[in-house]
């Protein structure tokens, strides 16, 4: 069974932490990070195709950090596969054994490093889900029988902060009857945002990991405000980065102090970590957030 299943059905605080493959074929960095959070989270969600950008597979990473112990978390987006690639990678990763999957559209190609590549697009996300689902029953999307069928843990993404929020309910809804048994959020820093969401979306049967970035510095949270869909880091954030001498730190403890707070009013299943690029200072974050 998955571990990220088992604890959700335990009722267990749910913690997933994001691991970028490499721009290349050296994991040692990777590897190296992996190891700090093994015995530290239930899985690790490993990108795939970040920001349209090339780097290493998400399967062959997951694969690499399975054998080091850690779950992975296989990543899988509808842009740059059609439904036969879709469906011989989860049959890949089921040989393979990994069992946690979130189904993600996929970033526009335009915004990449390789802003000429053509997107697929033949599926998205929600007809992954379903593709992945048919496959655990037996049979392809077309109904051929498979000798053999792989076993998966179904996820899926959710913004809480967009605009209208109703569209995103709709959409979790069919994800949901799509197969998917967890979400994880875009990132949030604001707690009202995460309260008026989980009232709004209380009627769901699901679980729900907050998308936690620790912040870098002010200019970084600038910048999300204005260029990430779905995400508001509220001003008095932003001044206390700017205050602050120790950028980083800072934006540790601001992620944890929010991890504590979301924790303490119960209003999530678990938080999914995503360090991008500090990968390293998940450990820390843990810590201070007394996990």
């Amino acid at each position: 069974m998955s571990l990220l299943k088992d604890a959700f059905e335990k009722k267990e605080f749910g913690i997933t932490a994001e691991m970028a493959p490499p721009k290349g074929t050296n994991f040692s960095h990777l590897i190296e990070c992996a190891r700090g959070v093994k015995g530290r989270v239930h899985a690790v969600n490993v990108t795939d195709f970040q920001a349209a950008s090339m780097k290493a597979t998400s399967l062959a990473t997951c694969k690499i950090l399975k054998d080091q112990g850690l779950e992975p978390v296989l990543q899988i987006t509808g842009r740059d596969r059609n439904r036969i690639a879709i469906e011989g990678e989860f049959l890949s990763a089921g040989v393979f054994g990994i069992q946690n999957v979130l189904a993600l559209t996929g970033d526009y190609t335009i915004l990449g490093d390789h802003p000429g590549a053509k997107p697929v697009y033949d599926l998205d996300s929600v007809e992954i889900l379903e593709v992945a689902d048919t496959l655990t029953k037996g049979t392809d999307m077309m109904g051929n029988k498979l000798n053999g069928s792989p076993e998966f843990y179904l996820g899926a993404c959710v913004s809480p902060k967009y605009e209208p929020l109703e569209l995103q309910i709709i959409k979790m809804e069919k994800k949901i009857k799509a197969g998917a048994k967890f979400f994880q959020t875009q990132a949030v820093f604001d707690i009202d945002t995460l309260r008026q969401f989980r009232d709004k979306t209380k009627h769901l049967n699901t679980n729900v990991m907050v998308g936690i970035i620790p912040l870098k510095s002010a200019g970084m949270a600038k910048y999300m405000n204005k260029n990430v869909a779905g995400v508001y880091v509220p001003d008095e954030i932003i001044e206390r980065m700017k205050k602050t001498d120790n950028k980083v730190q800072e934006g540790i403890n601001i992620a944890a102090e929010f991890i504590k707070q979301i924790k303490e009013e119960g209003l999530c299943e678990g938080v999914h970590i995503m360090a991008i690029g500090a990968e390293e200072n998940v450990p820390v974050i843990l810590d201070k957030a007394g996990l």
